[in-house]
């Protein structure tokens, strides 16, 4: 399949990373497009609002423009209040943010548990609610990442014709249920329902692990030019590079380049962090998913699982490429 010769595709393609709570975050973002390519937007680790929200210092610093040189980036927020929610978006736009996302996606049980995330998705009334009331007070755009319900995949049959009303800039829609988590398979049959339900761009997101399975998807929803990727991009870097040339890079080079933005985001981090305790459980949960494409992955992950002081940890870390690469440590 000549995927890549599409030359208005190829143009129109966007590819977004997904935001993992904890992990893509601005020093993730900022270095992020030094190391990699292919990545056009990123999706922020949602903020939550509430009625006792202050836009304090913290808040300013992580979303402040000079602060975030990377990746151009749209805040994402958690809120099921409509005035909190017009708050921090407005404060986001007055930093200079033209979009803002409302995370109805989240999966998590202490998230559904208050009615956030994913556990607004079975109360459309109260959806339309907060659309009512959120869409005439917030100055920036609008764009909504949800999946297709909490436990009834078909809530999003109810919620689209809702969706249709308001000027949303996008969806993006993760086609598993709340109660998936990330298990089972995604759902292709009702997202192409979506598709032809909805009246708004509709981003593709879930389960892009490899060129071959985005190019399964652009095969099956040639309409679909907007796609966002999460796991598979922390997995494997490389990938929106892969996804826009149609080729990967030699093995030995990914590893060198991961090598060297793994060694930059330490360094980085422990700039940031107070404490090598901080820092060693940073890059454990940066290391989650970081390397996927490893050969020996496995072996990694249970060495640095272990490691307990930061002397252990780089033993690990330069264990594991000197085995790759041993003229290259």
């Amino acid at each position: 399949m000549s995927n890549h010769d599409d030359i208005g595709f190829t143009s129109s393609l966007k590819i977004y990373l997904a935001p993992l709570q904890g992990m893509t975050d601005r020093i993730f973002r900022n270095l992020f497009p030094l190391y990699f390519t292919g990545v056009d937007l990123a999706i922020t680790p949602f903020i939550s609002s509430s009625p006792k929200m202050r836009s304090g210092k913290s808040l300013f610093a992580e979303f402040h423009p000079d602060h975030n040189t990377g990746i151009p980036s749209i805040p994402q927020i958690m809120s099921s209040r409509p005035d909190d929610f017009a708050v921090l978006a407005n404060f986001l736009f007055d930093l200079g943010y033209e979009s803002v996302n409302w995370n109805l996606g989240c999966p998590f049980p202490m998230v559904v548990k208050k009615g956030r995330g994913s556990g607004m998705l079975c109360y459309p009334d109260r959806i339309e609610a907060f659309l009512d009331r959120a869409m005439p007070a917030v100055k920036p755009q609008l764009s909504i990442k949800l999946r297709l319900g909490l436990k009834d995949p078909d809530d999003i049959f109810e919620l689209t014709p809702i969706f249709n009303r308001y000027p949303i800039k996008e969806l993006i829609i993760h086609p598993r249920t709340g109660a998936q988590m990330y298990e089972g398979n995604v759902d292709l049959d009702r997202f192409e329902q979506c598709l032809k339900l909805s009246k708004h761009p509709v981003v593709y997101n879930g389960d892009i692990d490899s060129l071959e399975a985005f190019q399964t998807l652009r095969s099956r929803f040639p309409s679909v030019s907007r796609f966002m990727i999460g796991r598979g991009l922390l997995s494997d870097p490389f990938l929106a590079e892969a996804i826009r040339s149609g080729t990967d890079r030699l093995y030995d080079e990914k590893v060198r380049v991961l090598r060297a933005f793994h060694d930059d985001l330490l360094a980085r981090y422990a700039e940031r962090l107070s404490g090598p305790s901080h820092l060693i459980n940073k890059m454990k949960e940066v290391w989650t998913y970081l390397g996927g494409f490893l050969k020996n992955d496995e072996k990694l992950r249970k060495q640095i699982k272990k490691a307990r002081h930061m002397d252990r940890y780089h033993d690990a870390v330069n264990a594991l490429f000197d085995d790759i690469l041993p003229h290259n440590s």
